[in-house]
């Protein structure tokens, strides 16, 4: 059954929280402005429905997958959509967060975890952001160990081509 939520439990929920939705959306994205974005539409289309049973029974799980999955289709429409950048912006960012050279990295690693099953993103940002073990994944996601580390090494293979795919 689904419920309906109260203000007060919605703003319990939002600042319990906030800061581990948004650390995940802006790993996925790379971009805080797109992280705040994430954070906005999962929570405006929270108030705007009933709790989903899922979301009432592990809410870190729940939100945590819908995060990665609204960041990743802010990727998908960067892509398709792509915007130029302000050179100043750009030199400000290198100067102020990492040399260009780590830059493109992480630009050819978002391009590359956006084109993963939204499923092999969430396990490699739980693991590898987050920094969750293998047993910890698969209770919050509530599969086997083995299918998480089985995930964990194809998603890595994958994304490696991926990524050399991209020179």
């Amino acid at each position: 059954m689904k419920t309906r939520p109260l203000p007060v439990e919605f703003e319990v929920l939002f600042q319990d929280h906030y800061e581990f939705v948004h650390r995940t959306a802006y790993r996925v994205t790379g971009n805080f402005a797109d992280a705040e974005d994430v954070i906005q539409t999962l929570f405006l289309r929270l108030c705007r429905r009933d709790f989903p049973p899922a979301l009432v029974a592990n809410p870190r799980a729940y939100l945590y997958k819908a995060a990665v999955n609204i960041a990743l289709d802010v990727l998908r429409t960067r892509r398709r959509h792509p915007v130029e950048r302000d050179d100043r912006m750009l030199n400000i960012a290198s100067e102020s967060y990492a040399s260009l050279g780590e830059e493109e990295i992480y630009d050819r690693l978002r391009v590359a975890l956006a084109e993963l099953k939204p499923r092999a993103a969430q396990t490699l940002i739980l693991r590898h952001v987050h920094g969750y073990t293998d047993s910890e994944i698969a209770k919050l996601l509530g599969v086997s160990r083995s299918a998480i580390a089985v995930s964990l090494f194809r998603s890595r293979l994958q994304l490696r081509r991926s990524i050399r795919g991209l020179r």
